[in-house]
């Protein structure tokens, strides 16, 4: 079940995740996480800004409430769990800018004034790493 990854940054998106709270996927048949990480690659493939973040894809990260979820972590940092997004180049590029802000800080934690607008209202959960708690 378990598939080795490189340690590192990374944005894990759900890749069977729903399209929208209301539809399970688009008129072709594909699932939002699918386009979202479409779209995640995309837009890294643009930007070589982005490079130092893996885009990982796994099937179902249980926040099936939400749609469209993503998980961003790194080592020794406190990893988030989003959400609701519309799985386009908008979100994407927001996802991948708050990813490098994440991967650069100390400990996981932005300044919410360093926030990208597309994040704001998407946080579902953080997780603090293994071997620590938050404080």
């Amino acid at each position: 079940m378990l598939r080795r990854v490189e340690a590192g940054a990374a944005v894990v998106v759900c890749s069977t995740c729903r399209l929208s709270a209301g539809q399970r996927e688009d008129g072709e048949g594909r699932r939002g996480g699918a386009l979202l990480a479409q779209a995640l690659r995309s837009v890294q493939a643009s930007d070589s800004s982005y490079a130092a973040v893996e885009v990982q894809e796994m099937p179902c990260l249980f926040a099936c409430q939400r749609h469209c979820t993503v998980h961003l972590r790194a080592p020794g940092k406190v990893g988030y769990v989003l959400g609701d997004f519309t799985p386009d180049e908008e979100a994407a590029r927001a996802i991948l800018d708050y990813a490098i802000r994440h991967a650069a800080s100390d400990e996981g934690v932005v300044r919410y004034a360093d926030w990208p607008q597309g994040v704001k209202g998407h946080f579902i959960v953080r997780t603090p790493p293994e071997g620590f708690v938050c404080t």
